[in-house]
């Protein structure tokens, strides 16, 4: 409950209860005060300030913000006293706080409270005190702003300064909420920074962080693990870790994108903490936090040795299977010609067989290359076919342009097909069958399509068109609409056939 005292006309509220109720009203504000940190306001400018101008309005030589705790109040600002703390007992504040407004002695010595108070009778010979509570936004009393003369002041304070301490008070209070919001903030920060670095620390990944001066100013557990070492001050520092064969193109390409803000990727082999060596993927993109802000690096290393081993594994069986393959290709050839040396009827069968098989072989062998990269594109492809065809020079007779592609093994063979019967029957009877003849394969780009257009220069003049399709036409259809998911048309212009063949590139490009 409450009661109400009169002091020198003055109301104040003081509270009364159990033992038990005072015990857990201690702790619930040891808690709140603890919540502001307040060892970090001590003589904090702003206070200083408002205890100065408090000094100054109500025309005292002391100004205090007092905090009261257990056994002390201490001074977070101080005008005109030396003393940092004195005991709660012979505290003012102590009983300013537990009030609703402004607490004020006219004259201490006639105050039943404060008469025998050491503050009174000692050397500071306190008369007058004036107090504001400072309570927090709980509703919980931590102290107060206090004025205090050694004079007695029968005349109180005066309306102006009463209200003028009660906004200074809320001054207080402002101040000191917002550093509680500050430090909030600051912890839920701290407290997801952490569990960031927690988690990141729990990835497969080596993670890191690198400042604007090519610093690592993070990197998670994981690099000590796998290497052994302390993590590396710089990102030059890698080449200690990075095979030698990798070093230089890798500290390259990383120059390179941190001269050009670009994100970073390169495959290298690192040494690992027994000495054996894994090959890693390093990705690593800049980041701005504020716009116009120069850029920090955040990066990871993946371990994909075990990817570059099946890789690895997968490409020695390509190339047996390659090799295997060749070889059935020149068996198949050899017995096509053996028969027909026994059958002179079936030469012309076998010869087209024999060429038919030559184009599929160099398809594939382009495609499955020896050791060779960079290989699998349209117009290698092509000019791997149209090789056998050329002048007296040595200079091609089929000529390539426009747009060039990737090309996919599942495509080389129907590719191979198509244009192996085109160049075949070109010369038998087309351009090609003539020394001045020429073909020109010209590729345009049509978005999801590529038109690849034949057509001959040179040849026959033709004058009518064929009146059937025979089985190279057929050949073409099938493998043009059946596996390249186009389409194709020809037609018999003077100087020549012009065929238009329209492929799909989800069809031929990865």
């Amino acid at each position: 409950m409450t009661r109400e005292t009169t002091l020198h006309g003055g109301t104040h509220h003081a509270l009364e209860g159990t033992a038990t109720d005072h015990a857990a009203e201690g702790a619930r504000r040891a808690a709140v005060l603890s919540s502001f940190a307040l060892d970090g306001l001590e003589d904090d400018p702003e206070l200083q300030a408002i205890t100065r101008f408090a000094s100054s309005l109500c025309k005292v030589p002391v100004a205090l913000v007092s905090i009261v705790e257990d056994s002390r109040q201490w001074f977070l600002a101080r005008e005109g006293l030396q003393e940092r703390e004195t005991p709660r007992d012979v505290s003012f504040c102590a009983h300013a706080m537990a009030g609703e407004g402004a607490m004020v002695v006219p004259d201490a010595t006639r105050d039943p409270r404060f008469a025998d108070n050491a503050l009174v009778t000692g050397p500071h010979h306190i008369r007058f005190y004036a107090g504001q509570p400072l309570v927090s936004r709980e509703g919980t009393p931590l102290g107060a702003l206090c004025v205090i003369d050694v004079q007695e002041r029968p005349a109180s304070l005066d309306e102006f300064q009463r209200e003028g301490l009660a906004v200074l008070a809320q001054a207080v209070m402002r101040l000191l909420e917002a550093r509680r919001e500050d430090l909030r903030a600051r912890r839920a920060i701290a407290d997801r920074e952490d569990q960031l670095l927690r988690m990141i620390d729990g990835v497969p990944q080596i993670a890191w962080s690198l400042t604007t001066l090519g610093q690592f100013d993070y990197v998670n557990s994981r690099w000590k693990e796998v290497t052994g070492a302390e993590p590396p001050k710089c990102a030059e520092d890698w080449r200690a870790f990075i095979h030698p064969d990798d070093a230089n193109a890798t500290l390259d390409n990383w120059r390179k994108s941190l001269a050009e803000d670009e994100p970073f990727e390169s495959e290298f082999r690192l040494r690992k903490a027994d000495g054996s060596w894994s090959w890693m993927l390093a990705q690593a993109s800049p980041v701005a936090r504020v716009e116009g802000e120069q850029h920090r690096w955040f990066g990871t290393l993946t371990d994909i040795d075990e990817v570059h081993r099946a890789i690895e594994a997968r490409d020695l069986l390509a190339g047996e299977l390659s090799h295997r393959i060749k070889n059935i290709f020149a068996v198949v050839i050899g017995l096509a010609r053996l028969k027909a040396a026994n059958a002179p009827e079936h030469k012309p069968f076998a010869e087209d067989l024999a060429e038919a098989l030559f184009a599929l072989s160099r398809a594939h062998e382009f495609v499955r290359p020896a050791g060779e990269a960079g290989q699998e594109r349209l117009h290698g492809l092509l000019s791997a076919l149209f090789a056998p065809y050329r002048d007296r020079m040595g200079q091609p007779r089929v000529t390539i342009s426009g747009t060039d592609s990737t090309v996919v093994a599942r495509a080389a063979t129907p590719l191979a097909l198509v244009f192996h019967e085109l160049a075949t029957n070109s010369a038998k009877y087309g351009a090609l069958s003539c020394a001045d003849g020429t073909v020109e394969l010209t590729i345009t780009d049509k978005g999801d399509d590529l038109l690849l257009e034949w057509r001959e220069r040179g040849g026959p003049r033709l004058t009518d068109a064929p009146s059937k399709s025979g089985f190279g036409s057929r050949l073409i259809e099938m493998s043009v609409t059946g596996q390249l998911r186009g389409s194709w048309e020809r037609r018999f212009e003077p100087e020549g056939l012009v065929a238009e063949l329209t492929v799909s590139k989800a069809a031929i490009a990865p």
